[in-house]
Order: C-alpha cells, then structure tokens, then sequence
C-alpha cells in the first residue's frame, strides 16, 4: 500500500446532501468521517461511545440536556457517552467526526435521517 494523503475538502465536496458521513479513513476500530452538516438534527444519544466533532467550517451549535457548546473554523468538541445532544447549524457547516466503526448517526433514535455512511475507504 502507497502512502496516501486524504484531502478533507476535496472528500466534502463529494459529498451532496447534509447528515450524510462519509468514510474518509480508519485508525484502529475508529473512523474518521466528513461530513456536512445543515439545520437541525434530531436529540439522540451514543450510550457505547464518546463521539468527536472537528469543525473545519462554519458554525456549529451542540445542544445538551444541561447547556451548549459552540463550534467555528477549527473547534473541536467530544460529546460524551450517554449524553444526550442535538447538532444544529444556522447555515452550511463542514466537519469531521472521529467514533467507533459501525456507529449509527442517529443513535438510539434510528428515523428517517439514520444513515450508513456513504462510503468506506476501506472498499
């Protein structure tokens, strides 16, 4: 295997629709993912895993049970295990998440926006 370098930005642009994660890269039994995100997420919760945002642009607003957390151009954040959160953005936000291969982006909620990412580098 060639040593490759992965270029976040041209893997988002790729990616066409907001709440949709795509894998960019794993280490160990943890992916990485881009994704966009756009709006309101649903209140869910990850009870096995901790899950990380990495904002690369825009603004983005973690609301919890307890308070909020905001996010711009390089803020990073770990939403922990069991915490009960809701993503929302007032416009475009570009991101990376980092959590346990096979996580489900709506957690214990499932629905409609409950996705597999849209692709795995490891194909």
């Amino acid at each position: 295997m060639s040593p490759e370098a992965v270029d976040l930005y041209e893997r988002l642009a790729q990616i066409s629709q907001p709440w949709q994660p795509q894998v960019v890269a794993c280490m160990n039994d943890y992916e990485i993912k881009a994704v966009k995100l756009e709006g309101e997420f649903v209140w869910h919760t990850h009870a096995d895993t901790d899950e990380l945002f990495l904002v690369l642009s825009g603004r983005l607003r973690i609301d919890m049970r307890d308070g909020s957390v905001e996010l711009t151009d390089g803020g990073l954040y770990v939403v922990p295990r069991g915490v009960e959160h809701r993503p929302v953005t007032d416009g475009l936000v570009q991101a990376v998440l980092i959590e346990p291969a096979g996580v489900v982006n709506t957690g214990d909620v499932g629905g409609p926006l409950a996705t597999e990412p849209i692709d795995d580098v490891r194909a």
